[in-house]
């Protein structure tokens, strides 16, 4: 595969704090200065967390599953994280679901789900980077990393790489008004020339945000930016 997802960048107003929080949730190690989280063998990605200086004020378009191995695996995440600064979160949930929402030190949504979940089996401990999306975003993100569709139906869609790991959803319509530049975005490595990757991509329907000679934001068809880059050494 030239064109790889490489990451997963996340604003944040403490980086190295926030780096911190998660390296203990996911059980990797924090890269410091630079605030990231690598990822490990296969197909998972890294964590990378960018300094910004407005807090998060909306919910974002799309939060982590991680999975569980049992009840007690379960609650311990859940505690682990409450410890490290997280705290319940409100989404509108009835209270009977067996999947816990919380909230990281930033206010960034996540959920610690149940053990035994038959869509989540053998992925990895972020199970799903799930979301709102359209049918049609779930089809160009297919195309775009060359990742089968693993679920199409009712308009909602997943994929996951073909070596398996995390995979990637969007609960389908009705989609929420976009509330300014999303704070989670995706990174793209291509060993193509940069421009004839984004012009592939523009192909398939995603629009340019702005372009420089090593990197290129662009946007989805459901008006989320993504960032590629040519692949590192």
């Amino acid at each position: 595969m030239a064109t790889r997802l490489a990451a997963l960048e996340l604003d944040a107003l403490n980086p190295r704090e926030l780096a911190t929080f998660w390296s203990r949730i996911l059980g990797r190690d924090v890269n410091l200065p630079d605030a990231s989280l690598p990822g490990r063998s296969g197909p998972e990605f890294a964590l990378r967390f960018v300094p910004i200086d407005v807090p998060k004020t909306a919910l974002h378009r799309m939060h982590f599953d991680l999975t569980s191995s049992s009840a007690e695996d379960q609650q311990r995440s859940v505690d682990l994280a409450l410890q490290l600064g997280a705290r319940h979160l409100d989404v509108g949930q009835r209270g009977d679901e067996g999947h816990v929402v919380l909230a990281d030190p930033e206010g960034n949504e996540f959920c610690v789900i149940e053990p035994g979940n038959t869509f989540l089996a053998d992925t990895a401990r972020i199970g799903a980077v799930a979301g709102e999306g359209s049918r049609e975003v779930g089809y160009f993100w297919s195309r775009a990393l060359e990742w089968p569709l693993v679920w199409d139906q009712d308009g909602e869609t997943a994929i996951q790489s073909p070596e398996g790991g995390t995979k990637i959803t969007w609960d389908g319509p009705p989609v929420s008004a976009k509330q300014g530049r999303n704070r989670l975005r995706w990174v793209l490595e291509t060993d193509h020339p940069l421009d004839n990757e984004v012009d592939r991509l523009v192909g398939l329907g995603a629009a340019v945000v702005s372009k420089s000679p090593l990197r290129a934001e662009l946007a989805d068809l459901d008006g989320n930016e993504f960032v590629l880059s040519p692949a590192r050494s």
